[in-house]
């Protein structure tokens, strides 16, 4: 084939030149400021990121995935832990006995407390030369001496950078160089069948490799962590790989291997949940740059908008996330954001759930401005909102999930102060206490509880059991939707008529 040159007058190159650079400059400041940037940005941590995602035609492997795991189980270390904890001496009266210690003196225990060394195992990912390990928060949690096996058997007494319990990462240092690593992959391009290997030290049998396939991606409200968004695979996970590698074909890092879905045995059972890198890495650099984690935060409690939720809000389908409870004098506050207003896009794209909006919001620097879509009785209207710094003891809350049946079975009483006093509400909290709730009833299957507070019946504020009464009859046999406040924190409940 011919080859043929084309010929360019420079003056017209100069102006190409030109308009690139201030093109690129325009482009660094808007990403700079673009509204989804992780918080702080990068951090100066030199890792390696990985040069080729595309997918890998199956037919190139001709005699099994050597090739992929051979460069990479050097990468994958062992982590052993120990700690001193105290353990409870022997209650029994018999060996305190005077008579006793005189002939057997305390071998045989006492009451008093005594020192015992915990150890526990665990996996980590080498992700820079001059060894920086990757592994989960659990492995390391509350450990005072920190040891790393190398593949060479080399062992280092390692360093804690820092820990995030929220999503299950900590970042370790040993003092080596020209260490083995693991190239950094893009987790969000993985798709459910893709192949994909789990490296680990599973009950410290040493590097070990399975394959399987990513079975779901963005698996949340597990109760694991609390902020989950996790990849869900079959490939064989057990005691001893949390921390460890989950790899593409490409053999670059897609994951952290976290979690298994034990029954019984707490052995492998085909579901095993890793934390996606591209979460993992935004967690470490912050941890490596400014010792911990800040994120965004808006001071409401959202749940998840449910078919039967989505038709007493006037929605046309479940998405979204409700919001159950706005916190006094927060950002959400701050820009009007009310009780019953569901959120159904951030920053121009759609909210999934209530835990899909926690993610991304948590992701995102305090000072951030962000629109918001919502939906308020029926129309939907923009709201911005300039996120402030998550407070170090803020909770989620559990977002109440909706039932089914009616009200029968449900006594109620008025609120008194003294009743608000023993359920510890907030002062001006107005509704009626549920006294108690038929065990046979549809309220007690929707989670209806003694002690829980009844705010609102379909959008009605109830202050006192007459404006219950009221409320009740005139839903009729209709659905009834209720704002619950459950241990001091409000959310939204359906009881429909059997």
């Amino acid at each position: 084939m011919k080859s043929s040159q084309l010929h360019i007058p420079r003056w017209v190159a100069t102006l190409v030149v030109a308009a690139a650079l201030i093109g690129g400059g325009v482009l660094a400041v808007g990403l700079r400021n673009w509204s989804d940037h992780p918080v702080f940005g990068a951090s100066n941590l030199e890792l390696t990121m990985a040069r080729n995602t595309e997918p890998v035609p199956l037919g190139t492997f001709t005699n099994g995935f050597a090739a992929v795991l051979k460069p990479a189980l050097p990468a994958v270390v062992n982590i052993h832990t120990s700690k001193v904890v105290k353990m409870r001496g022997s209650q029994n009266p018999f060996f305190n006995d005077p008579m006793f210690k005189q002939f057997f003196g305390d071998q045989f225990g006492g009451s008093e407390p005594r020192s015992e060394r915990e150890r526990s195992l665990g996996s980590g990912v080498i992700v820079t030369s001059d060894g920086m390990i990757l592994t989960n928060n659990h492995v390391i949690d509350g450990a005072t001496d920190i040891k790393v096996d190398l593949s060479d058997k080399r062992e280092f007494q390692a360093k804690l950078i820092g820990s995030d319990a929220k999503t299950d990462i900590a970042v370790l240092k040993i003092d080596a160089t020209n260490l083995p690593t693991l190239a950094i992959g893009d987790s969000s391009k993985l798709r459910v069948g893709d192949l994909i290997f789990a490296i680990g030290e599973p009950y410290g049998l040493g590097g070990t490799a399975t394959m399987g396939i990513v079975s779901a991606t963005g698996r949340g409200d597990l109760g694991i962590e609390n902020y989950e968004d996790f990849i869900q695979t079959d490939a064989a996970i057990n005691p001893g790989n949390s921390g460890g590698a989950m790899i593409d074909l490409h053999g670059n890092l897609i994951g952290v291997n976290t979690a298994i879905l034990a029954e019984g045995g707490g052995g492998n059972q085909g579901i095993g949940f890793a934390i996606p890198i591209n979460m993992a890495r935004a967690v470490m650099e912050q941890i490596v740059a400014h010792g911990k984690v800040v994120r965004g935060y808006l001071g409401l409690f959202p749940q998840d908008v449910t078919p039967t939720l989505a038709k007493q809000f006037g929605l046309p389908q479940a998405g979204g996330a409700l919001v159950g409870e706005v916190s006094p004098d927060t950002p959400a506050a701050r820009a009007g954001i009310k009780r019953g207003d569901v959120i159904l896009q951030l920053n121009g794209q759609p909210v999934t759930s209530a835990n899909d909006l926690r993610l991304h919001i948590s992701q995102l620097a305090p000072g951030t401005n962000v629109k918001l879509q919502i939906s308020r009785d029926g129309k939907t209207q923009d709201v911005s909102v300039a996120l402030g710094e998550l407070p170090e003891k803020a909770e989620a809350a559990k977002a109440s999930e909706a039932g089914s049946g009616g009200l029968d079975g449900v006594d109620v009483q008025e609120l008194t102060p003294d009743i608000a006093e023993q359920l510890q509400l907030a002062p001006g909290t107005r509704g009626v206490v549920v006294s108690n709730v038929d065990p046979a009833s549809a309220a007690a299957a929707a989670d209806l509880q003694r002690g829980d507070v009844i705010q609102e019946v379909n959008h009605k504020p109830v202050a006192n059991i007459e404006q219950y009464k009221q409320a009740l009859a005139s839903a009729g046999k209709q659905s009834v939707l209720l704002l619950v406040n459950h241990q001091g924190v409000t959310g939204y409940m359906v009881i429909e008529p059997r």
